[in-house]
């Protein structure tokens, strides 16, 4: 099926919005301020807010942020329709004293992130980016551009590479960012004229390394995406241009409010204050069915009403390792967005949410595959169960199928991309 010029249209967006969302923070900041520009009002959560009903809002929490709208006849039974997903993606953390090296090369001190490829990451030119918190408290976002690299051990030196290359994440995925002595260099200082602060106000920092090199579309009838960081940007991306689109409608004569969920820290199992196994998203549902007259009672029922759709990435059909995949359901790239099914629950769809799901697909106008995982293949988790038993929503877990997952560099189809969107707009309508 040719890829039709939306799609062209929404991958190139996704590549401006995965080139200026490097780290968590800017991906939360990225969110806000795109919907900042189409008239939702941005909240702090240490202020008085507003009257929901009519209302489009957003808030960010560290690496996180949220976002809703809320129907002008909105009641304290109204029910939600939540888009998860999340912010982060596997990669490597500064560590404290960063600015290290050895024979004559300056190295940034680094730490893995979740669970990467590591050696996906070699040889690509390298971002430090992330948050700086100053003296005053106050926050400055930092984004270096290519400043750091991995350097591959030459063949010569390890003739038998391509046949064991396992890289020491301590010796050997320190990367190099300069020549030197490190008593002569400040990595910090570099990070902080990106961000045009003042190194010595700095106290303290959370840095994260991502690929410089923007997304790209190719293939044979432009059929391909590759790009860093679509686990899981380009589910944050699709909610967010969903919901953009989608809450004037909302607004006007929606039957439930339209909120997307994008957390941080679901690549280390989401246990913290931005993280889907804390208390953001609760807290601000609570917030809005307090300011619609919501008491427990009426809270607990709009909830029963309620769903959840957990947006991450899934595993495409490799054609070079079929063996790895279930033998009947095989998804593959640019079919279509994929219904997650799992029965150890480690996806939370059950046969409710995919009639659910069957229903908004129809609704968008798309086709949609299956993924389960081979049984001898252990299955992943993500925000769906989490959330699940958090709040007690009916959670549908779906996404897009991509190949080299948790690379520095991933693929996604074209069309699974935007038609991710397109359902995400449907449910929210639902």
């Amino acid at each position: 099926m040719p890829v039709t010029p939306a799609a062209l249209n929404h991958a190139e967006d996704l590549a401006d919005f995965v080139a200026a969302s490097p780290s968590s923070y800017h991906a939360a900041e990225e969110v806000a301020r795109r919907l900042e520009a189409e008239g939702f009002a941005r909240l702090n959560e240490d202020e008085a807010w507003p009257a929901q009903a009519g209302g489009r809002f957003v808030v960010v929490r560290d690496g996180a942020a949220i976002a809703w709208a809320v129907p002008a006849a909105a009641s304290a039974t109204t029910p939600v329709n939540v888009f998860g997903a999340h912010t982060d993606s596997p990669g490597f953390k500064l560590k404290p004293k960063p600015t290290t090296g050895a024979q004559g090369w300056l190295q940034a001190g680094v730490e893995v992130y979740g669970g990467p490829l590591l050696n996906s990451w070699l040889d690509r030119e390298l971002t430090l980016a992330g948050r700086l918190v100053l003296d005053d408290g106050s926050v400055a976002l930092a984004s270096t551009g290519p400043l750091l690299r991995l350097p591959q051990l030459a063949i010569h030196l390890d003739r038998g590479a391509n046949e064991h290359l396992a890289l020491e994440k301590q010796a050997q995925t320190q990367p190099v960012w300069g020549l030197g002595t490190p008593a002569d260099a400040d990595l910090l200082g570099e990070v902080a004229a990106a961000a045009g602060v003042d190194a010595s106000r700095i106290r303290g920092f959370d840095l994260v390394v991502a690929d410089s090199a923007r997304g790209a579309v190719f293939g044979a009838g432009d059929v391909f995406f590759a790009s860093g960081r679509l686990d899981d940007l380009a589910g944050v991306h699709a909610g967010t241009v969903a919901l953009a689109a989608g809450a004037p409608a909302v607004v006007e004569g929606g039957a439930s409010i339209a909120l997307l969920a994008a957390f941080d820290h679901e690549e280390l199992g989401s246990a913290s204050r931005s993280g889907a196994a804390g208390p953001f998203l609760e807290d601000v549902l609570e917030r809005v069915y307090a300011q619609l007259g919501a008491g427990i009672e009426e809270r607990y029922r709009a909830f029963a009403a309620s769903w959840c759709l957990s947006s991450d990435v899934g595993h495409s059909v490799h054609p070079n390792y079929a063996g790895k995949h279930d033998p009947n359901v095989r998804p593959v790239l640019g079919s279509g967005p994929i219904l997650k099914i799992n029965a150890n629950q480690r996806y939370s769809t059950d046969a409710v949410g995919a009639a659910a799901w069957a229903g908004w697909c129809e609704e968008a106008g798309i086709a949609s595959q299956e993924f389960v995982s081979n049984n001898d293949v252990p299955c992943g988790s993500t925000i769906g169960p989490i959330t699940a038993t958090r709040l007690g929503l009916r959670t549908v877990d779906v996404g897009i199928p991509i190949l080299s997952m948790h690379s520095a560099r991933e693929l996604a189809g074209v069309s699974d991309l935007h038609d991710l969107s397109r359902v995400a707009g449907a449910f929210f309508s639902a």
